[in-house]
């Protein structure tokens, strides 16, 4: 028997049906761990900065939100709540920070058109199959360190990112693990 919008509309307020976002909390877990790991900030020379951070989180992201969206029924939802989950704690991150409320809303409005821009840059070149241009979106949408940084060097550490995502069944990513 199909529950009544009303009911539904009940759980939700009361929070009595399980959140679906927490069903992909691992994996968000996982890409923060990732963008964390120091080959990107030591050898491929991404900027150890709050921005450069930021840009490793939403770069992670965006490939595991194309890698999502390639599943034929349960993708587009699955990828939905992976965005929640970079909101939530992004806001969570600024408020934290000491960031106010007026302030807040405008800065998670960035954040999300910068994601969704990320992950349209990144499926093009990937498409592309090119190198050059994956390194042309790292070029000019991530801070790297000044002396050193390689656009070249972390477009290779993202493709590989994202076979190792394109290689991972859906169940697999949604308990939080990526293939090697």
């Amino acid at each position: 028997m199909k529950e009544a919008p009303a009911m539904s509309f009940l759980h939700r307020l009361l929070r009595t049906a399980p959140d679906p976002r927490e069903a992909w909390r691992p994996l968000w877990h996982r890409l923060v761990i990732a963008a964390r790991e120091e080959h990107w900030y030591a050898q491929a020379s991404v900027a150890d900065t709050l921005d450069g951070r930021f840009d490793m989180v939403s770069m992670l992201t965006a490939l595991a939100i194309l890698r999502l969206e390639s599943e034929a029924d349960e993708g587009v939802p699955a990828a939905a709540r992976l965005t929640e989950l970079f909101v939530e704690d992004m806001e969570g991150q600024m408020r934290e920070a000491g960031i106010g409320d007026p302030t807040v809303g405008k800065m998670i409005g960035r954040m999300m058109a910068t994601l969704g821009g990320r992950a349209g840059t990144l499926r093009d070149a990937l498409r592309e199959g090119d190198d050059a241009a994956l390194a042309g979106v790292v070029e000019r949408n991530m801070h790297l360190a000044q002396e050193d940084g390689d656009p070249a060097l972390v477009a290779q550490g993202l493709r590989a990112f994202h076979a190792r995502l394109v290689r991972t069944d859906f169940a697999t990513l949604e308990r939080g693990e990526i293939a090697e």
